[in-house]
């Protein structure tokens, strides 16, 4: 990684230090929903692989101001404290029979959102495609709880099952979208996938 890169890391770790969030990601999103409107004020979404737990502060506190409700899932603990009132945590397998039951009982979402990563190899190859198969878990995730008219922003793994990824995108969403916000580091193949307007 390049000298530049981290002094970026240090800039958006600091800053998301002093302003209380527990990881840099937090800014990723930040500029997704300023750019897309992924998340509607007042919503209901769900935010998947969301440990530590910057994104679901986020969407908590900035965009739904406590008005709507996150519901977070993941193998590990968050690490807000307090979980803020309008959070709904389960810890588990987002993807198993029994967090699948929790989440619908909540009805249909107006956003699903994912900063998750598999565990990773080093091995580029190995990692897009754990990448690109919890991607697809997400997009059926969606598929299954979102509304019609909902959006999505997942996190992804460059790699050669990209263009499978984008064309289950377009076959639910209106409009497809992949973006690089500038939070991330210059060296890394991270984008993300946004869907808006679920059909």
């Amino acid at each position: 990684m390049a000298d530049k890169d981290y002094k970026q890391s240090d800039f958006w770790a600091q800053k998301a230090k002093k302003e209380g969030y527990p990881a840099r990601s937090i800014y990723k999103l930040d500029e997704i929903q300023k750019l897309y409107r992924i998340i509607p004020p007042s919503g209901t979404v769900i935010d998947v692989g969301s440990a530590p737990g910057s994104w679901t502060l986020y969407t908590s506190r900035n965009i739904l101001k406590n008005k709507g409700t996150v519901v977070s899932v993941d193998l590990k603990p968050l690490e807000l404290n307090p979980i803020p009132q309008n959070v709904k945590f389960f810890q588990g397998d987002a993807f198993s029979d029994e967090i699948l039951k929790e989440l619908k009982s909540f009805g249909e979402y107006d956003a699903i959102i994912s900063d998750a990563a598999p565990s990773t190899t080093g091995n580029r190859g190995v990692d897009t495609a754990r990448s690109e198969d919890l991607v697809m878990s997400v997009l059926s995730l969606a598929d299954e709880c979102l509304k019609k008219g909902a959006s999505c922003a997942i996190k992804l793994f460059q790699g050669s099952g990209e263009k499978e990824i984008l064309t289950r995108l377009r076959s639910m969403f209106e409009k497809a979208v992949v973006y690089k916000p500038k939070a991330c580091r210059g060296s890394s193949f991270e984008v993300y996938i946004i869907g808006l307007k679920k059909k």
